[in-house]
């Protein structure tokens, strides 16, 4: 079962955050993202067992949302675009092209971080995340018990988080 208070607080920010690539209109988001829960709650017998992932769910359901009442608004005013929402669609652009800016230093600083971890660290994390193995799996392959893998994956995660949020990446990453 859903702990729906839970999910609602862990995804809110990242919701809105995602909303304001379509829409500068706060209002609009926190109702289209109060609706787009509301949904999920009444259908959430069918949905939990139906949906693999529900974050994935949200952020779909809330674009599709945002462009359900664009599509209601234009039909409602069939007004020329105005040179406030025009600038605030490039505003918003510029906003998803620095984001995109971000993302990418990140996947590089993270890419230079593994490079950073040891032969056996890297394997793992390959195994697990690239090639979307099962621990059991890995235990085979890399020749070593189930517990090892765990422990091994545990101080790989911890070393990797370290590694990126160390300062010495930081100037890396701007390069």
């Amino acid at each position: 079962m859903i702990d729906f208070t839970h999910l609602y607080a862990k995804s809110l920010d990242g919701l809105f955050a995602f909303g304001q690539q379509f829409t500068t209109d706060s209002e609009l988001l926190k109702d289209c993202i109060q609706d787009v829960f509301a949904k999920f709650y009444a259908r959430r017998d069918t949905l939990c067992h139906s949906v693999k992932n529900i974050e994935h769910y949200l952020y779909i359901s809330l674009r599709n949302r945002i462009n359900d009442e664009h599509r209601r608004s234009a039909r409602l005013t069939k007004q020329p675009v105005s040179e406030l929402r025009l600038r605030r669609m490039a505003e918003a652009e510029e906003w998803r092209r620095e984001n995109m800016e971000h993302q990418q230093l990140l996947a590089d600083r993270v890419a230079l971080c593994l490079d950073r971890l040891s032969p056996r660290q890297r394997q793992l994390m390959r195994l697990y995340y690239e090639e979307h193995l099962k621990y059991e799996d890995i235990c085979r392959i890399m020749g070593l018990n189930y517990q090892c893998v765990r422990n091994l994956m545990c101080r790989s995660i911890s070393s990797l988080r370290e590694k990126v949020m160390s300062d010495e990446f930081a100037d890396v990453s701007r390069q």
